[in-house]
């Protein structure tokens, strides 16, 4: 990519239907995958493409965020000139220290968006699941001359239908431009979903940013974008990869559950361009006599006695003697104890469950046991 171009993640989107598994954490800090956070594949993708000027906008809960990116080593954005910059709300005269809206949230951070010494700014959320890099894509917004350009990917509108997702779709010509714009429908005739990342040069978005503070829009796509419609030139870039945007726990499970699928995780992590972690250093999982493991994703650290089949296990997870456990979600540090039975769980950080418990949800609606619980 062209080394003018600098990326902006806004990680204080509030998604209520998470529930618990939010109530301790930012969106962007929810582990994913065995060994990953949601934040590493947008902060990877910008990385993968040459940026070396990041910043992350935090609104509320971002303790774990900040301990997880920490100086940005891992993503080799530690670095004397640019690298990664973690803005967090402060309270002043215009701004009593909690974000409205990602617009809010820019207009915090316009120290660092009229500092930057690059030309073009990609802004991203951080609930947006892909692999790719934006060469490609700044190609099109160039060669194009759009103003804006949105990343969205295609879905059947079927799968959508009678659904209420806190979800924005786009309308997009056969030249790319972009005329329609809906948010949170629960039935619509738009089949491109928006992926929360946005290609804008620095000066306009300044720009927007300003008039949309003046007329008291709060919001990047329902406020901001929506209202510039028809103003200025949007253009839309199809992704056609695999993408999930989490938005409930049922798309939080599921995303879980696909990455054991096998092109699933080739697609997201065996391509040309790595998904970059913090690491950890910890021992290899450890699989006793009596533990069985099938279709599973177990990280390093964990202790099996029991039967693991279709679930994906986290760090440090400890699997008791007679227990099964099947098509759950078991976050770091959890212990769950001897003869017991889950299935359609998400258990979050630290949960102990004891003895003998039973414990089933469904797919549709897994059940949470919040961090820390003793079940």
């Amino acid at each position: 990519m062209r080394g003018d171009a600098f990326g902006l993640i806004y990680a204080g989107e509030q998604v209520f239907d998470l529930r618990e598994l939010v109530d301790q954490r930012s969106v962007g800090a929810l582990p994913v995958g065995g060994r990953y956070r949601v934040i590493d594949f947008p902060l990877s993708n910008m990385v993968n493409s040459g940026i070396r000027n990041v910043a992350v906008i935090a609104s509320r809960n971002y303790n774990s965020l900040m301990d997880h990116l920490g100086s940005g080593k891992a993503w080799d954005l530690s670095r004397k000139s640019d690298g990664l910059f973690f803005l967090t709300p402060f309270a002043n005269r215009d701004n009593p220290g909690v974000y409205r809206g990602a617009v809010e949230a820019l207009k915090s951070s316009m120290d660092y968006l009229k500092r930057a010494k690059q030309q073009y700014c990609i802004v991203s959320d951080s609930r947006t699941i892909y692999n790719t890099t934006y060469d490609d894509i700044m190609d099109f917004h160039v060669g194009t001359d759009a103003d804006i350009t949105i990343l969205y990917t295609k879905l059947s509108c079927d799968r959508w239908q009678g659904k209420r997702y806190e979800d924005t779709r786009i309308g997009v010509k056969k030249n790319g431009e972009v005329n329609r714009m809906e948010m949170d429908v629960p039935r619509s005739s738009l089949g491109c979903l928006t992926m929360g990342a946005y290609i804008i040069r620095r000066d306009l978005l300044v720009h927007l940013v300003d008039e949309s503070i003046a007329r008291g829009d709060y919001h990047f796509f329902d406020g901001m974008l929506r209202n510039n419609l028809g103003r200025i030139k949007m253009m839309g870039y199809e992704y056609k990869g695999y993408v999930s945007r989490l938005h409930n726990v049922a798309s939080y499970y599921k995303t879980n559950m696909d990455f054991l699928d096998a092109d699933i995780q080739k697609k997201l992590f065996q391509g040309a361009h790595r998904i970059y972690t913090k690491v950890k250093d910890e021992v290899p999982a450890r699989y006793l006599s009596t533990a069985s493991v099938k279709n599973s994703i177990v990280a390093n650290g964990c202790i099996i006695e029991g039967e693991v089949e279709d679930s994906v296990l986290f760090r440090g997870v400890y699997i008791g003697k007679g227990t099964t456990v099947k098509n759950s979600i078991i976050l770091p540090g959890a212990e769950i104890n001897d003869d017991a039975e889950l299935e359609n769980i998400v258990i979050d950080k630290n949960v102990v469950v004891r003895n003998r418990t039973r414990l089933v949800g469904s797919a549709e609606y897994p059940m949470i046991i919040q961090k820390g619980a003793v079940v």
